[in-house]
């Protein structure tokens, strides 16, 4: 098989920084990924199968980063996924990874992946939604998804990557910046409304200054009768203690990880008014990729279940306890709107969907909006086909869930069969 040698990734790479961004992004247009060559695997071949293909491979090593300090929860995913790659490689493939975003800032890593600095990154389109406005209309429909703590979870993770898939303007981006998606779109919970002060109503929320993380959550929070504003999530702990900010819109998992949970500990999590999502995107330098031989870009497919299984049971799920935890631990707790915050975060919601039917980014924007709300109904049945549901809420769930007591295998077999495989490289 054809391998790629240390030695021509160095040179390589140098190239690449000689010949800077502008031309990498103008080869990334020409065109689909491609791979070095050799022989593949077929779909669902065992570990020995692939240790036994890597065999004539030459050693590569891949640069990338984690967005959290090394060991953490929060970047358990990056880890388990990183490390599955290595062991079924059987250790052809290594990663040079830089903790808590060492070498880009969240919203540069797609800048990253083309000057070379990174092969493989989460990358955030919802920080340029001017670059990427084809996929910030699918961002920003990601209230339409259920809000409860499994279901929920495991729906809002599945939708939203089928129809990416489905939408060829939505690869099309990232085409033209120069990477090939591996997961296009994938979330760490559902947002909810961490305050200071418990703020359950409208009587409540107006008025309040809120911390927004994009358009669409703006919009939710002055229909709710406050004043967005914009904060990146490392400042939102020295925000929210200082009252620059009275609240921020935010995820369990980004509430520990920002460790402002203690300073903002009344949080509103409402399973049937959700706020807009702000998710990422698990991609490839489509120059570093087209040099890989197909058994490598295989394994990096093949191999996401344990990133997407990861993200749920090692990483949200995991979270959610700790910010439950934190947040009664401060004095606050998990709860609902009252009916008249519930019913205006809704009609601010319908607002935003019929807005996104208008929008040109995709060609037919109403069928557009049609496709997702098939698919996040689809997929909202097909977890309660698999056998999951809500048996607690989030205020309960600190003391309910522990390591594996939710079984999510078939739903991820389901997702990687009817989603991934029919994208796998061949």
């Amino acid at each position: 098989m054809a391998g790629l040698r240390k030695s021509q990734r160095v040179s390589v790479l140098a190239a690449l920084a000689v010949v800077g961004a502008t031309a990498l992004t103008g080869c990334a247009e020409s065109g689909g990924s491609t791979s070095s060559g050799g022989d593949g695997v077929d779909a669902g071949a065992t570990l020995e199968e692939y240790q036994k293909a890597f065999e004539d491979v030459d050693p590569i090593e891949l640069r990338t980063q984690s967005p959290a300090p090394k060991g953490s929860v929060t970047g358990a995913n990056v880890e388990a996924y990183l490390n599955a790659i290595t062991e079924w490689s059987d250790g052809k493939v290594t990663f040079d990874v830089a903790y808590s975003n060492g070498v880009a800032e969240p919203g540069e890593t797609d800048k990253a992946l083309v000057d070379g600095r990174l092969d493989i990154a989460q990358v955030l389109p919802i920080y340029n939604p001017s670059e990427y406005p084809a996929n910030n209309m699918l961002i920003e429909a990601g209230f339409i998804s259920n809000h409860s703590p499994v279901a929920g979870v495991l729906q809002s993770n599945a939708w939203p990557n089928e129809v990416a898939f489905n939408t060829p303007e939505i690869m099309a981006e990232y085409d033209d910046h120069g990477m090939v998606p591996l997961v296009p779109i994938y979330n760490s919970g559902s947002n909810a409304l961490f305050c200071s002060d418990k703020r359950t109503g409208l009587k409540d929320i107006k008025g309040i200054t809120a911390a927004s993380g994009g358009t669409a959550q703006s919009h939710q929070i002055e229909a709710l009768g406050g004043e967005a504003t914009s904060v990146p999530y490392p400042e939102l702990f020295e925000s929210l203690q200082r009252g620059v900010v009275d609240c921020t819109i935010s995820s369990p998992t980004v509430g520990v990880l920002g460790g402002f949970i203690e300073e903002a500990p009344q949080v509103v999590l409402d399973e049937e008014a959700g706020f807009a999502l702000a998710p990422g995107g698990m991609a490839f330098s489509k120059t570093t990729w087209d040099t890989l031989p197909l058994v490598v870009q295989q394994l990096f497919w093949d191999r996401l279940d344990v990133f997407i299984e990861t993200n749920l049971t090692g990483k949200i799920w995991p979270n959610t306890v700790d910010a439950v935890t934190k947040a009664k631990a401060s004095g606050g707790g998990f709860f609902s709107f009252d009916d008249d915050a519930r019913s205006a975060l809704q009609g601010a919601n319908e607002e935003l969907l019929s807005g996104l039917g208008e929008k040109d980014a995709i060609e037919d924007a109403p069928a557009f909006v049609e496709d997702m709300q098939t698919a996040a109904d689809s997929w909202l049945a097909a977890v309660g086909e698999v056998g999951i549901d809500d048996e607690v809420g989030f205020n309960d769930f600190d003391t309910w869930y522990d390591e594996g007591k939710i079984d999510v295998s078939a739903f991820i077999d389901k997702l990687m069969a009817d989603v991934f495989e029919p994208h796998r490289p061949s």
